[in-house]
């Protein structure tokens, strides 16, 4: 899967929730995770990350909205329950996107909202847990933009797995190849020789 995507929160009321969504970024693949005015006991983090994402996965806290900084190109989603954001089953993802959730109690901020590239909301009934909606979006942007056989028209599985992708050789053996077969190229700005030319008789 190309590009790459990171996924924070914007404070956080219960820790432990905290701890389970980064458990699930580092199993998605997330190349950081952050926080946006959220203090949380670290201890009870660590009891729900079970597998140690402390250790593989960048985490940064952010003070403020203001002192929030993404990679350059990095589009901001912003994930809330509101009727005019894009429902997740009909976005295309980023390539490179910085995910952002509000806390459990509540909603991103306006300040947060303004600084969000596009808005998604995952159609449901009323809001879901933190962690799980985290985990969903992670999964649609696997599904959108991961490589996997299409669905079958009847229930089950594709019978065979997408072949594996090919890739070219390296650039240097095409100029390799191209020099023995038409001889060495020309020094750059070097002139062309000139034909001789040829008078009827």
């Amino acid at each position: 899967m190309r590009g790459y995507f990171g996924i924070g929160v914007e404070g956080v009321s219960k820790p432990m929730n905290l701890g389970a969504l980064l458990r699930s970024a580092h199993a998605f693949g997330a190349s950081f995770a952050f926080t946006v005015g959220a203090a949380f006991d670290a201890r009870a983090v660590g009891r729900a990350d079970t597998s140690d994402s402390s250790a593989n996965l960048p985490l940064h806290a952010f003070a403020d909205v203001d002192a929030l900084v993404l990679p350059l190109g990095c589009r901001l989603v912003g994930v809330e329950l509101l009727d005019e954001a894009i429902a997740l089953p009909s976005f295309r993802h980023p390539p490179r996107a910085a995910y952002v959730l509000g806390a459990e109690r509540a909603q991103l901020s306006p300040a947060l909202l303004e600084r969000c590239d596009f808005v998604v909301r995952i159609p449901t009934k009323f809001c879901l847990n933190l962690a799980v909606a985290g985990a969903l979006v992670m999964y649609d942007r696997m599904l959108g933009l991961g490589r996997f056989a299409e669905r079958p028209v009847r229930p089950g599985g594709p019978p065979d797995l997408p072949p594996p992708p090919r890739h070219g050789e390296p650039i240097w053996k095409k100029k390799q190849r191209r020099r023995e077969k038409n001889g060495p190229l020309a020094a750059p700005g070097a002139a062309a020789p000139l034909a001789t030319a040829r008078r009827a008789p």
